[in-house]
C-alpha cells in the first residue's frame, strides 16, 4: 500500500533529496494521517451515539485531536518549501524541526494525561465493562493507527524527516496505550481482576519518554550539531577526487533543515601552482557541490609543501608520532622553518571535542617530549582544535 501511495501521488519519487519531492512526501503522509483520523472519529462518533457510550465518543474527539498533529505536520512541510527570501537567505527548512516539537509536545500531553487518568484509577478503582462492540472498534483504532505509524516512519526514514517521524512516533503512541486498554479489558473479563490502572501507568510512562526522544532528536538540527562521520566523509572524498587538491581539513556543516546545508572546508593545495589556476579550481568544485551534493559550499585554499623531502619527511614523522600516541588525533597546516640550531615544526593538532584542557595540555606535552627523541632541534608550535565531528557511535 505504502508503495502504491508513493508511486501515484509523488512526482519523481526516487529523488528524495529534491525539496519539491521532499514535500510531496510530507504531503502524502499529513494527508494520510488526517484522513485516517477522520475516519476513525466518524466511525466512533457513530457507534458511541448509538451505544450511547462516553468513553467511546471520548475516544473519538482523541482521533479528531489526533488529525490535528498531521495538520501540523502539513503546515510545517509546507511552510519549510518556501524558497529564501530577503530576511530569510538560508530558506525556511528548519520549520519542520519546529513542526515536528510541536508534535512532540503534543506526544507528551497525551503520556501525560494518560498518567494523570492511570493514578486516579488506581487510586479509585472504577469497574470496568466488557462490551464485544468496544473491543471490535479499539482493535479496528490499533489496526489503522498501526499502518499509520509503520507508513509515517517509512515515508520519514527515506527522506529524512523529522516531523513525519515525529507523527509516526505519535501513532505508535496511540497503538500501544490501545493496545494497553484492550488487554486490561480482556484480562478482567477472563480473570476479575482490574489493572487498567497499573497498565496505563507503565504505558503512560513509555509514551511520554518516547516524546521527549522526539524532542530531543529535533532539538539538535536546530541548535546545532556535529557533523555525521559520513556527511563529513562523503564531502572531503568529493572535494579531494579533484585534481591539485592534496587534502582536506576543518569542514564545517550548518543545517537549514531537511536537505539544506550550508558547508565550509579548507582545501590543501600545492605551493607552487599557480594561484590564479588554483582558485579557478576552487571555483569549480563550489559549484559542482552545489550542483551534486545540494550544499552551498565554501572553500579555503591552505597552499602546503608537496616537493620539499624534508619537509614531507618530517610531516611524516609528526604524523606517525601522533597516531602512535593518539589515533582520534590527527594534525594539519603542517610547516616547518630550518635553523642552524632548531628546527620549529608549526601545525594543528585535532582533538576529539570531549578532550579538556588538562588532555589537550598533557597531549602537546608528550608529542613535543615524543619528537625531541626523534631529533633534538625540534621545537613545536602547535595550535589545539577541537573536532567538528561526531563519534562514529553516535
Amino acid at each position: 500500500m505504502t508503495e502504491f501511495l508513493v508511486r501515484h501521488f509523488v512526482k519523481d519519487y526516487e529523488n528524495v533529496k529534491k525539496v519539491s519531492v521532499r514535500t510531496a512526501y510530507g504531503v502524502l503522509a499529513s494527508v494520510t494521517g488526517i484522513f485516517c483520523n477522520v475516519f476513525l472519529f466518524v466511525v466512533k462518533w457513530i457507534v458511541g451515539y448509538l451505544m450511547h457510550s462516553i468513553s467511546v465518543m471520548a475516544d473519538a474527539f482523541n482521533n479528531l485531536s489526533d488529525a490535528g498533529s498531521s495538520i501540523i505536520g502539513l503546515v510545517g512541510v509546507k511552510m519549510a518549501e518556501k524558497p529564501a527570501d530577503e530576511e530569510h537567505p538560508f530558506g525556511h527548512g528548519r520549520i519542520e524541526y519546529i513542526a515536528a516539537l510541536i508534535v512532540s509536545f503534543l506526544v507528551m500531553q497525551v503520556g501525560f494525561t494518560f498518567f494523570k487518568d492511570a493514578i486516579g484509577k488506581i487510586r479509585h478503582p472504577e469497574a470496568l465493562k466488557f462490551q464485544t462492540v468496544s473491543i471490535i472498534i479499539l482493535l479496528l483504532s490499533i489496526g489503522v493507527k498501526l499502518w499509520m505509524g509503520r507508513f509515517d516512519k517509512k515515508l520519514g526514514e527515506r527522506v529524512d524527516s523529522k516531523v513525519m517521524l515525529a507523527t509516526a512516533a505519535d501513532a505508535m503512541g496511540d497503538v500501544i496505550t490501545t493496545s494497553a486498554t484492550v488487554a486490561s479489558l480482556l484480562f478482567f473479563h477472563f480473570t476479575g481482576i482490574n489493572i487498567d490502572g497499573f497498565v496505563g501507568l507503565g504505558v503512560s510512562v513509555v509514551v511520554m519518554w518516547a516524546g521527549l526522544g522526539i524532542a530531543k532528536d529535533t532539538l539538535e538540527p536546530l541548535i546545532g550539531e556535529a557533523v555525521d562521520p559520513e556527511e563529513y566523509a562523503k564531502i572531503s572524498e568529493f572535494v579531494e577526487g579533484y585534481d591539485g587538491i592534496v587534502g582536506t581539513h576543518d569542514l564545517i556543516v550548518h543545517n537549514y533543515g531537511p536537505g539544506r546545508s550550508m558547508a565550509s572546508i579548507h582545501a590543501e593545495v600545492p605551493n607552487d601552482v599557480d594561484i590564479e589556476a588554483s582558485h579557478e579550481r576552487i571555483d569549480r568544485i563550489e559549484r559542482d557541490a552545489r550542483k551534486n551534493l545540494g550544499t552551498l559550499l565554501v572553500i579555503h585554499m591552505d597552499p602546503v609543501e608537496t616537493k620539499d623531502e624534508q619537509v614531507l619527511k618530517a610531516k611524516a614523522t609528526v604524523e606517525e608520532v601522533v597516531r602512535k600516541m593518539d589515533e582520534a588525533v590527527s594534525i594539519h597546516d603542517f610547516r616547518m622553518v630550518d635553523g642552524k640550531e632548531q628546527i620549529n615544526l608549526i601545525f594543528d593538532m585535532v582533538v576529539p571535542h570531549e578532550y579538556d584542557k588538562e588532555k589537550q595540555i598533557e597531549l602537546k606535552r608528550c608529542l613535543r617530549e615524543q619528537l625531541g627523541k626523534v631529533d633534538q632541534r625540534y621545537q613545536c608550535v602547535i595550535t589545539t582544535e577541537r573536532s567538528y565531528v561526531a563519534n562514529a557511535k553516535e
